[in-house]
């Protein structure tokens, strides 16, 4: 977000070679089968939490390691990442947060086949740009559920909700919406409320439709070069009054 790009090259992440060795050495062939799946998968988090004080980058900073943690004990338990795992950071947050922040996240999952199966805890919904109708399409509306921000409500199925009260009740047990609307040349969008709220100061939007026309302009490029000319855009277009984070996936 703001000044800054960040590259992730998810070979680095983890070595799904020495897991899937270990898994079948251990003979949890069962493991492996679902290992090897990975390597059609890119996972991708965004978060955002309200506020710009160092505290509140900390609140993103101790999502992002607790995350990193649970992914690498669900690949160990179960080959891939599941809802549990985001069950426990809901629960976690609620049970010792005392800040009442609001902290909003997206994680998702793209294959090679051009499907995104994600989860939404009250972050904006994904914008796909479809290179053959040349314009940000539909996507409907039962394909873009969301929750309650990260730790504000416990889950239902919490073993643990009893010793909490919750003034706002419970919520309901996250499930995963799929667009498989990502053919080739098509992009996708991932971003904070910072892009959709970024304005001149006479009050005139850069999204959606500046965002479109400039998609439009840019879909021959490559996602990190779409990215460089996507933030000299907002740049260019307002000056920056919130933070801005984004993520750029595009079909080749």
């Amino acid at each position: 977000g703001g000044d800054h790009i960040i590259y992730v090259d998810f070979n680095k992440r983890f070595d799904l070679d020495a897991r899937i060795r270990a898994a079948r050495k251990a003979g949890r062939e069962d493991l492996a089968t679902e290992l090897e799946r990975n390597r059609h998968h890119a996972g991708i988090l965004l978060a955002d939490v309200s506020g710009h004080r160092i505290t509140d980058a900390l609140i993103t900073a101790m999502l992002h390691q607790a995350f990193l943690v649970g992914v690498q004990y669900e690949l160990e338990m179960s080959g891939t990442v599941t809802l549990r795992l985001f069950e426990n950071l809901n629960a976690r947050f609620y049970q010792s947060s005392i800040i009442g922040k609001f902290l909003t996240m997206v994680y998702g999952e793209i294959t090679d086949d051009g499907t995104f199966r994600f989860l939404s805890a009250a972050h904006p919904p994904p914008i796909v740009f479809s290179n053959e109708f040349n314009c940000i399409v539909d996507i409907q509306e039962d394909r873009l559920t969301t929750f309650p921000p990260i730790g504000t409500m416990p889950s239902r199925s919490d073993v643990d909700r009893r010793r909490f009260q919750s003034p706002l009740e419970h919520k309901d047990g996250y499930a995963i919406n799929v667009i498989n609307l990502m053919n080739t040349g098509d992009i996708m969008v991932l971003y904070s409320d910072g892009l959709a709220d970024h304005h001149t100061e006479a009050g005139e939007g850069f999204f959606p439709g500046r965002l479109e026309e400039f998609l439009r302009e840019r879909k021959g490029a490559a996602a990190a070069d779409i990215c460089h000319s996507l933030r000299e855009a907002l740049l260019d277009f307002a000056p920056l009054t919130d933070d801005i984070s984004f993520v750029v996936i595009k079909r080749s």
